[in-house]
């Protein structure tokens, strides 16, 4: 049982899971922001658009009350819309940043290295020096 709740706590405390729980703080956060700009400010510039009432509903037959809600339905496409397009722009952001760093890594790691025995510059990856012919270790 000791070692359970060693590996879980290893498990919860990893960068990666707090970082998880961090972004799903800040989406509900985020997600609240956008429902309220697509209801006081997107619905209503629809709504004049539309000429009819965007948060409308359609009766249904039964209980009093019974409807379909078809305005709340659009309103969170288009909420869902915003966020999808903003979390797309940001992680495309994100990934560039991470490409160039990347690339700034690859192009700093050295691609030759000096032969121990004539001390001629060569290939990091040669197993022969072409200038002595000495066969390398490494």
């Amino acid at each position: 049982m000791k070692k359970f709740l060693e590996e879980f706590k290893a498990f919860a405390l990893k960068g990666n899971v707090m970082d998880m729980a961090i972004g799903v703080i800040i989406g509900g956060a985020f997600t609240a922001i956008v429902t309220a700009f697509t209801d006081d400010f997107i619905t209503p510039l629809i709504s004049i658009f539309g000429g009819t009432e965007f948060g409308g509903k359609i009766p249904l037959p039964g209980p009093e009350g019974n409807a379909i809600l078809w305005g709340d339905f659009i309103s969170a496409v288009v909420n869902f819309l915003i966020v999808a397009l903003i979390l797309f722009s940001m992680l495309k952001a994100i990934n560039k940043l991470l490409n160039l760093r990347k690339k700034e890594e690859e192009e700093a790691a050295p691609t030759t290295k000096i032969c121990p025995f004539c001390k001629s510059e060569i290939n990091k990856d040669a197993t022969r020096c072409p200038h002595c012919t000495s066969q390398l270790s490494e």
